[in-house]
């Protein structure tokens, strides 16, 4: 029989990895170069992406939140209006959605009228007519404001 020959690694075993593909470096000439990653700039642009996407975030609740607001002080002022014109002088029953017109005396009262700024005839009873208003569902008041002076 033929004795086996011993093959004898010429290389150093302190130079020979158990696992290669394991390692964090090229292991062979014609290996892929692997660089290490810098924790710094990845955390940055992590950080960066982070501050930009909630700084969106935070400028569109900005925005929704300044409409509810100017929503809200659109119905406290037509709540004000509102109750002026259930203070004035009327001598009719409103119906939701019909259209009335809110009028001042000279002497500062106030009156709603059926009757509009340009039916009056010659002589204009009131010193000036504040607004066109028509009645909503909720009895609030639509107000549109007059800039036109009648009396002339």
């Amino acid at each position: 029989m033929e004795e086996a020959k011993v093959v004898i690694n010429p290389i150093s075993p302190d130079k020979v990895a158990e696992a290669p593909g394991l390692l964090a470096y090229a292991h062979t000439a014609g290996g892929a170069v692997i660089r290490p990653e810098d924790k710094g700039k990845i955390t940055g642009r992590a950080v960066s992406a982070m501050r930009e996407q909630t700084d969106m975030q935070l400028s569109q609740l900005y925005k929704q939140m300044q409409l509810l607001a100017d929503q809200a002080t659109a119905i406290r002022h037509r709540v004000e209006v509102s109750e002026r014109i259930y203070a004035a002088q009327m001598s009719f029953e409103p119906v939701v959605g019909h259209t009335y017109y809110f009028y001042t005396r000279k002497n500062g009262t106030d009156v709603l009228s059926m009757v509009g700024p340009t039916e009056w005839g010659r002589k204009f009873p009131f010193e000036r007519c504040l607004a066109t208003v028509r009645m909503m569902a909720d009895h609030t008041w639509d107000v549109q404001y007059h800039d036109v002076n009648y009396n002339e």
